[in-house]
């Protein structure tokens, strides 16, 4: 899928498409239903919309997508693009406005009430449009915007292509009927004059609750993460200053060695993990969204969760970061030349500071044994702008 940019001379002979009002009290709808295709192998075509996609208000203090609706729909699409032709704050100003008209217009009549979330879907189901900017264009609408540069490079990171790494916007579509999707990031992504995509990824998350569902590897993921509204408050929204209500987002495409993961036997799965496969639940005990006890020891004075184990070398304890918002996409694009399958996870998590991600991931470069099966394909940070409202655009909060 390619985006397009929209055509057109100077900001002041640019035609910005129709009010925010005329979308909102005509109802326009886009004409949805550019089929996705069979983007993985046993997940083919689109999923109906069914009585459990429950529309979700484009509307609010933070943007769609991120905690709302709380448990993620069943499928992904993510583009990351550039838009080298947007230089000043006004004319990003201008496309943010337009990416908001879009939204609006994509997600339908039905869901924009002042509710968070409106009681029955729209033509587009549970469709949700989250848009981030990448450091050039955070840095350009906020010379003090919590995104200020890109990631640093991790261990293994030599693997990403240059055009996988970094982007100036992110555009992340989710919806229960995956034919919705590839027509909501092409529109917002026209809307914001951004060229096809420097990478573009579907993706799928296995059934489950909330924030948890199990990941290729079989073993469940989203456990540790804040749960209520207080912790989400205290942990992903940025507090103050012109991005507050909005949150950082790292996006990263994690290619998974399934296959040599399933070779090992399960008691060495789990103990790479530091959690039961069938349950989720700590090494230490107790059930699946109980904490790892990180002192517990054998008879013989190890570690019940392993030394080097993911479920202790990504706990919070030892970088003194906030929790991550997890909202991860399973992939599969099918075989590579090795024969094997080119599948993995679409990392993405939401926090306060691009800094709580950063400490996180160093300390497993250093200590995770689960990173051997890992290797990073794309890469990117971003501010995930405030929310808006029928009058107040997407980045109009900043000074």
């Amino acid at each position: 899928m390619g985006t397009s940019s929209l055509p057109g001379a100077d900001d002041s002979q640019r035609s910005r498409g129709p009010s925010r009002r005329s979308l909102l009290i005509g109802g326009g709808v886009a004409a949805l239903g550019v089929a996705t295709g069979a983007y993985v192998r046993g997940r083919t075509g689109s999923v109906g919309i069914g009585e459990t996609a429950v529309a979700v208000s484009p509307f609010g203090d933070h943007q769609a997508g991120i905690a709302r609706p709380n448990t993620p729909q069943p499928h992904t699409h993510v583009a990351v693009c550039d838009a080298s032709g947007v230089t000043t704050r006004a004319q990003l100003s201008a496309r943010l406005e337009d990416a908001s008209n879009v939204i609006v217009a994509l997600v339908g009549a039905t869901a924009v009430a002042d509710s968070a979330e409106a009681s029955a879907p729209g033509e587009a189901g549970d469709l949700t449009v989250t848009v981030g900017l990448g450091p050039r264009l955070a840095v350009l609408w906020d010379a003090d915007s919590p995104v200020q540069e890109a990631l640093p490079a991790f261990a293994g990171d030599e693997t990403i292509a240059l055009e996988n790494n970094g982007g100036d916007v992110l555009i992340s579509a989710c919806a229960t009927d995956a034919a919705v999707l590839t027509e909501a990031v092409t529109r917002v992504a026209a809307a914001l004059d951004a060229a096809p995509p420097r990478w573009e990824q579907f993706g799928f998350r296995a059934p489950g609750e909330g924030t948890v569902a199990r990941n290729p590897l079989g073993f469940f993921d989203g456990i540790a993460v804040p749960r209520t509204e207080e912790d989400v408050d205290a942990n992903v929204w940025i507090p103050s200053g012109s991005a507050a209500g909005g949150t950082v987002a790292v996006i990263r495409q994690l290619r998974l060695d399934v296959e040599s993961f399933a070779s090992l036997a399960q008691s060495d799965q789990e103990a790479t993990i530091g959690r039961h496969k069938a349950t989720g639940a700590p090494l230490t005990g107790g059930d699946m969204m109980d904490d790892v006890n990180l002192q517990a020891k054998t008879p013989e004075g190890d570690f019940i969760t392993p030394a080097r184990s993911h479920a202790r070398a990504a706990h919070p304890s030892f970088t003194g970061s906030n929790l991550m918002l997890r909202r991860g996409y399973a992939y599969n694009n099918g075989p590579m030349e090795d024969g094997k399958d080119d599948e993995g996870l679409l990392f993405v998590c939401f926090q306060r500071e691009v800094d709580d991600f950063v400490r996180t991931q160093l300390r497993m470069d250093e200590q995770d044994d689960l990173m051997q099966y890992v290797t990073a394909v794309s890469s990117g940070v971003f501010l995930v702008l405030p929310g808006f409202s029928p009058d107040t655009p997407l980045g109009a909060t900043s000074a």
